[in-house]
């Protein structure tokens, strides 16, 4: 059970969920069975949020970054300060040019991922790059295209696709435990107060619910599917900066599955995740980084709890999976698949939309 299902005076935000996780990790030996393929040495571009939280999973698995960049100087010294972090680069090509960097671990807003990314790869440097991992299908297929041309991987650092959560999940379903998955149903609302500077509701910062929560919805539906939706229709809300600010989503592949998402940034709602089969439904309570699920099985109404994985090591999930990739799992390297669909179904829905970005026109 999460923390909103058993404490309701418990963590109630992304960010504080992840602390609280954090926190009671640190105490805890780091799972041996995480990180199982040779180690790479990593920089980061950015150093804000989301690279703080990517040097805390770091920190309980003893690692650390080898070096950072980020466009203000100061804010790199600060966290090479507070994370222990070796080099602090003048410049990205500086960190390009670096032979004690393998990989890179991308965290700049949305629309400065293809930027850096067409830099990393071109380098020869394997990248993790944050959700979206892209603005569109076209620059997603440019990033694919240049890590091809130069031998290197490639990973999506959206959480679902890493959790093993839902490795064991699909595990169970492709052995035909639950029989067909009919219908899920996904919900993901935060609220974030309108301010038309706030990248949450800038198009000039690639803002939108699509794109910022979106993702996570979408993600979720398409691993659960069998094959890529080729039925979608839907409808949203626009504020008056042209971002999309809540939608409403159905999508059905040639098999009959269904799936409606339900995304907002104006109203709080669970972030459930309800995916029924023939034979139960699978209940996931802050599916993003979720490490716990509830069967009910239909034909008893008996209830399972699932285990997999432990949501404070989310983003070491994603680390770990790169670094597979880089060793040769065809498993991990198969999964750039899933995001290109994903990319796929956000770049149709925002152009019915017509929520469109300045570096799309």
């Amino acid at each position: 059970m999460t923390d909103q299902q058993t404490n309701p005076n418990g963590p109630t935000d992304s960010a504080s969920y992840a602390a609280a996780a954090f926190a009671d990790a640190a105490s805890k030996p780091f799972p041996a069975d995480i990180y199982t393929a040779p180690q790479l040495r990593w920089a980061v571009i950015g150093a804000a949020a989301m690279a703080q939280q990517m040097a805390t999973s770091f920190a309980l698995g003893g690692r650390t970054f080898h070096g950072v960049w980020n466009r203000t100087h100061s804010k790199a010294v600060d966290f090479a300060r507070r994370n222990n972090v070796e080099r602090v680069y003048d410049t990205v090509d500086e960190l390009l040019a670096d032979p004690e960097v393998d990989a890179v671990y991308i965290t700049t807003p949305h629309n400065k991922h293809i930027e850096f990314m067409r830099q990393v790869l071109a380098a020869g440097k394997h990248a993790l790059c944050e959700k979206p991992i892209t603005l569109n299908s076209t620059e997603l297929a440019e990033a694919r295209s240049l890590a091809d041309a130069h031998g290197v991987q490639l990973i999506d650092a959206t959480t679902i696709l890493h959790m093993p959560l839902y490795r064991e999940i699909i595990r169970r379903a492709m052995a035909d435990e639950f029989g067909k998955m009919n219908l899920a149903q996904i919900n993901f609302g935060s609220y974030k107060e309108y301010d038309p500077s706030n990248h949450f509701y800038n198009l000039d910062r690639a803002g939108g619910a699509m794109l910022e929560i979106g993702v996570y919805a979408v993600t979720m539906a398409r691993l659960f599917m069998v094959s890529q939706p080729e039925d979608i229709v839907s409808i949203a809300n626009a504020c008056p900066t042209g971002a999309d600010v809540t939608s409403g989503i159905v999508m059905r592949n040639p098999e009959m599955q269904m799936a409606t998402l339900s995304i907002t940034l104006h109203s709080k709602q669970p972030k459930r995740t309800v995916l029924s089969f023939d034979k139960c439904f699978i209940e996931v309570m802050e599916y993003p980084r979720a490490d716990k699920a509830t069967i009910t099985w239909t034909e008893d109404g008996r209830r399972e709890e699932v285990s997999a994985g432990d949501m404070a090591y989310a983003l070491c999930y994603e680390v770990a999976d790169l670094e597979k990739a880089v060793a040769g799992d065809q498993t991990e390297r198969a999964m750039i698949e899933y995001t290109t669909q994903v990319m796929e179904i956000m770049t149709k829905l925002r152009h019915d939309w017509g929520v469109v970005y300045p570096e799309e026109r």
